[in-house]
């Protein structure tokens, strides 16, 4: 898992949520703030330029950069969250990059967009769809699976865990002031977190 691939993620992320940008703010609109698609849309429009201004060394570069991007550049919770899981990444990854070394990176991502969201799984935000994921390359490592089927597991365990969010009712987030009213709908962070994982599949296989 070099450098290169993490550049790669993060283009192919960006490609996915300008295509999905519609969708994710529909989705928003109906248990948020109608801004999610939008405001990702942009901030890894500007993560795109700035990793192709800066040419990081490194797999932790990229990572570090991308999240600290999307801090700086992207509105609502989306950014923080994000930007800190991407940040814990790049400071706990270390080099060369293994399918190891990666899952346990990812998995102190999660625990910072727990710890800033102050979620939990069945809380009803992108935690649904990243400790799943999380969770399948912990057991991709334990079973030996190698990167590019390691990655597809996880891929398809965030879209699995993000599809589960529709039956919940919100517990953090601005979809919590909704109540029950938040029954019924797809969390849009969980969805956006499920394309950033297919991208990442994506750009392995």
């Amino acid at each position: 898992m070099d450098t290169e691939l993490f550049v790669a993620w993060f283009e192919e992320a960006a490609r996915l949520i300008h295509r999905d940008r519609d969708r994710l703010t529909r989705l928003d609109a109906a248990i948020g703030d109608a801004d999610h698609g939008t405001n990702l849309d942009r901030g890894l429009t500007e993560v795109r330029k700035v990793l192709a201004d800066s040419a990081p060394g490194s797999a932790t570069e990229v990572l570090t950069t991308a999240g600290t991007t999307l801090i700086r550049r992207v509105g609502g919770a989306s950014g923080p969250l994000y930007g800190s899981a991407f940040r814990q990444m790049g400071k706990t990854l270390t080099s060369p990059v293994t399918l190891a070394g990666f899952a346990g990176a990812f998995e102190e991502g999660v625990v910072a967009v727990e710890r800033l969201g102050k979620a939990a799984l069945g809380d009803k935000t992108m935690v649904d769809a990243l400790a799943p994921a999380s969770r399948a390359l912990a057991l991709a490592v334990r079973d030996g699976v190698g990167v590019r089927k390691a990655l597809d597991q996880a891929a398809l365990a965030a879209v699995d865990g993000a599809k589960a969010t529709i039956p919940m009712q919100a517990r953090r987030g601005r979809a919590s002031y909704l109540g029950e009213r938040s029954i019924g709908h797809e969390d849009p962070g969980a969805a956006s977190a499920a394309l950033f994982m297919e991208a990442l599949a994506t750009v392995a296989g």
